[in-house]
């Protein structure tokens, strides 16, 4: 993804009456939005210590268990590992994932679980990758490269459905692997590890427009997961609790 295409999808995701702020911890980046009246400069050292440490304990792991971050499919790690490799691992296989599919999305929903203790409106988004809780209608847009739906629509979150993981998966923009051609697959799930790992998975399977339909229909009947979009070209799919509108 260029500067350019990171400064858009991280326009989309703006509101008004939040206050944003960044941070970057090597490849943890994170954009964060919370009630402009709760910000305090000293929270944004509160996220960075806490993503420091998390990161530490995670990438300690790592190095003793190479296979958690080398394996593409499910791979079940000790009890004795660190939460949030096991919560990675967990949530990632119910999509017939490597634990590493769910990373950003773990991280997304560490911070925005801190922030929450501070704030009721927050939103965290870490490489496409979001934690939202709201006390309010939030529209949160869509980005999907060359796509015509691209910048275009919106995703309508009530706060009923809050705290919600919302996570956008690509084959076309992004660093992330995808072993698929999608221009976005975006999963709405209260788990935010579990919708990162089903985007991967779902995006995974689009390899041409006809394709979209079944990345849809597979990233619905995995447990958990509530809504779901994917595009390709200028084909959309969507099912379950998502509701689209035009931008």
């Amino acid at each position: 993804m260029t500067r350019g295409e990171e400064r858009t999808y991280r326009l989309l995701n703006r509101q008004q009456d939040l206050k944003f702020f960044r941070v970057l911890v090597k490849e943890t980046d994170l954009d964060i939005g919370i009630s402009s009246n709760k910000f305090k400069d000293d929270l944004v050292e509160t996220v960075r210590q806490k993503v420091l440490t998390v990161r530490r304990e995670l990438e300690g792991f790592i190095e003793t268990d190479g296979q958690f971050a080398r394996s593409l499919s499910p791979y079940s790690p000790p009890s004795s590992a660190p939460e949030i490799a096991l919560r990675m691992a967990k949530e990632a296989a119910k999509a017939g994932v490597g634990p590493m599919a769910a990373v950003a999305g773990a991280f997304s929903e560490t911070v925005g679980r801190l922030l929450s203790l501070y704030s009721g409106e927050v939103i965290v988004e870490n490489g496409g990758d979001i934690y939202l809780r709201s006390s309010k209608i939030r529209n949160i847009g869509v980005f999907a490269g060359s796509s015509p739906f691209s910048n275009r629509i919106a995703l309508r979150v009530k706060p009923h459905q809050t705290p919600l993981g919302i996570c956008t998966s690509s084959g076309t923009i992004g660093h992330s692997v995808s072993m698929g051609k999608a221009d976005a697959v975006v999963v709405l799930a209260p788990s935010v590890p579990l919708a990162d790992a089903v985007a991967t998975a779902s995006a995974n399977l689009v390899k041409d427009v006809e394709d979209v339909q079944k990345a849809v229909e597979f990233a619905l009947s995995i447990p958990g997961v509530r809504g779901v979009l994917a595009i390709k070209g200028d084909k959309l799919a969507a099912a379950g609790d998502v509701e689209i509108k035009p931008k």
